[in-house]
């Protein structure tokens, strides 16, 4: 059974001028220390945080809560499969939210252009 989906699209240029602006004080706020690394490995950087980001707000559509109401971006994590497939780790309150509500399955997608990144997430119970 379907609990909730959340789409989310960022703009990478707006994204990348937040980064210059508040460099490590945003992204140790937003993103974990191996979302970070990820990202910091690739030459334009931006557009990986901004679908990242996208991810993160996503999953706070799809399971019902905005910012600030218990969960920190940081605790939403997407992490890798070997194949490249995008799954997400859930921490503190965002995995709190996660079991309360009886969510078993995430299904996770994300896209990006050079302007534009967009992510889909879609929990069943």
């Amino acid at each position: 059974m379907i609990y909730g989906i959340g789409i989310d699209l960022v703009e990478n240029d707006r994204m990348n001028k937040i980064i210059q602006k508040w460099g490590d004080k945003f992204l140790c706020r937003v993103f974990s220390e191996s979302e970070v690394a990820y990202c910091g490995r690739h030459a334009q950087a931006h557009i990986h945080y901004g679908a990242r980001f996208a991810v993160k707000e996503s999953f706070l559509k799809a399971i019902g809560i905005g910012l600030g109401r218990g969960v920190k971006l940081n605790e939403i994590e997407v992490v890798n499969e070997e194949s490249g497939k995008p799954n997400l780790m859930l921490y503190g309150g965002a995995r709190k939210h996660f079991v309360q509500a009886g969510i078993e399955i995430i299904h996770l997608s994300i896209t990006h252009t050079k302007n534009y990144a967009s992510a889909m997430v879609l929990l069943e119970k």
